[in-house]
């Protein structure tokens, strides 16, 4: 049956609300968007060839802000889950993105936060910065979501999971009776991730003392407007934390790789980890165990004893 793109994208979308979170949807429609605005007009989907799709992803590359490697990667999988819906379904005669290489994205330095980073983040959250009035002493006050922030720090640094995942919670997703929290990641796959005790006790004290009338149905971690923090104001309130606090470049990506290579240098086993971070292969994890290896070798040459008495 021959389709347009835009028919395609719709009856896409619709099958892939079943299936994918409302995280990947959402970047799956930017992608279809773009590469539409690019077309510039609506093709019957087998008229479209892999030149163009070449050429578009290209383009991403040559603007006066271009894309990362890593965002172009994010657009190409977007439009090869399209045409790989397309093929089975009989809407596309090849799939054409196959005779597109996939972009290697950059492979960035991974830059966990330091034990000091996080208890500087950590000091300015229960007190705003100084400020002055005039005709008033200059003073500052106590933080209207302090509880919360403090909350979110911890459950991020304590489990390692993803933004959107932390932004998807209920407060019945967290059993703190049993110190843990169930998580909904990737594929839709839930997985329960321990809670310290210390970062349970912050939890309580923060549904207690502000939620306690909420329904269990509630986002766990809300905005002043009842609804759930979303993965934009997330990452705009632990950058503004860590400019008060004198660290830079504070997002939630960077607590997750703090929570993975602690958590191997303080013994979890790999294959753990992998559970606990919700991903599909080891990739990651290898990464993740060169950076803790790199640390053994260079602590056993500051530490090692035939050096240090030059036997």
């Amino acid at each position: 049956m021959k389709i347009n793109y835009s028919q395609a994208v719709i009856g896409y979308l619709r099958d892939a609300e079943l299936r994918h979170s409302p995280h990947t949807i959402s970047d799956y429609s930017i992608t279809f968007r773009k590469f539409a605005e690019w077309l510039d007009s609506d093709p019957a989907l087998d008229d479209i060839s892999s030149d163009q799709v070449k050429t578009f992803l290209a383009s991403l590359a040559q603007r006066a802000r271009p894309l990362s490697k890593k965002t172009i990667l994010n657009y190409h999988t977007g439009l090869s889950a399209l045409w790989t819906w397309a093929t089975v379904e009989g809407y596309a005669n090849r799939h054409i993105l196959r005779e597109v290489p996939r972009p290697k994205p950059e492979k960035r330095v991974i830059r966990p936060l330091t034990e000091s980073d996080i208890k500087a983040i950590l000091g300015v959250v229960d007190r705003s910065t100084w400020y002055d009035r005039p005709g008033k002493i200059a003073n500052d006050h106590r933080r209207p979501t302090a509880r919360r922030d403090r909350a979110i720090i911890l459950t991020l640094l304590d489990t390692g999971m993803r933004a959107s995942e932390l932004c998807r919670l209920t407060i019945e997703d967290a059993d703190l009776r049993n110190q843990r929290v169930y998580v909904f990641g990737k594929g839709s796959k839930e997985r329960m991730l321990p809670l310290s005790a210390r970062t349970t006790k912050t939890i309580w004290r923060y549904l207690t003392k502000e939620r306690g009338q909420d329904r269990l149905s509630s986002p766990l971690f809300s905005q002043r407007n009842g609804q759930p923090i979303t993965r934009t104001s997330l990452r705009q309130l632990l950058l503004r934390l860590g400019q008060r606090a004198g660290v830079r470049n504070v997002h939630p990506h960077r607590f997750r790789h703090t929570f993975a290579i602690n958590s191997l240098r303080n013994g979890m086993n790999a294959y753990a980890l992998k559970m606990a971070l919700g991903h599909s292969t080891m990739e990651m994890v290898r990464q993740y165990l060169e950076l803790v290896q790199a640390d053994l070798d260079a602590a056993h040459r500051r530490a090692s004893p035939v050096e240090h008495w030059q036997l």
